[in-house]
């Protein structure tokens, strides 16, 4: 584990300041999960998980790029994928599209799919 790099992460409020400066983000969600639920930002991509290593060549090199998912446990997954094959700002945000929604920034769909009795964000440190 000598050459092992960490991944960065982010919180989804520092990734809406990322998506103001025109970072892109790649939705690593199957399909029909992004159909139910997906975020509204001017600059997105989906590529599942399940095809991402033939298509993270789609992903530009020259260019912040903030993974997402629903929980965060799959685009850590891609992000560490990405710095492995030389993408220098790839970052992953925590948490997924679930805080996105509890945050309350802009979504397309149902968000009763990610909502529930879970109340992460009443605990000190959420950002």
């Amino acid at each position: 584990m000598e050459n092992q790099t960490l991944v960065k992460e982010i919180c989804p409020t520092t990734t809406q300041a990322w998506v103001k400066k025109g970072a892109l983000l790649v939705d690593v969600r199957e399909k029909d999960e992004v159909e139910q639920l997906a975020y509204d930002v001017p600059n997105i991509i989906n590529i599942p998980l399940s095809e991402f290593e033939e298509r993270y060549t789609e992903i530009p090199t020259d260019k912040e790029v903030v993974m997402v998912c629903k929980g965060g446990g799959r685009s850590l997954r891609a992000t560490g994928f990405l710095v492995n094959h030389g993408y220098t700002n790839a970052v992953n945000m925590q948490h997924g599209i679930a805080r996105w929604v509890q945050k309350g920034f802009a979504t397309k769909g149902d968000t009763s799919v990610v909502t529930g009795s879970d109340s992460c964000c009443s605990t000190s440190g959420c950002c």
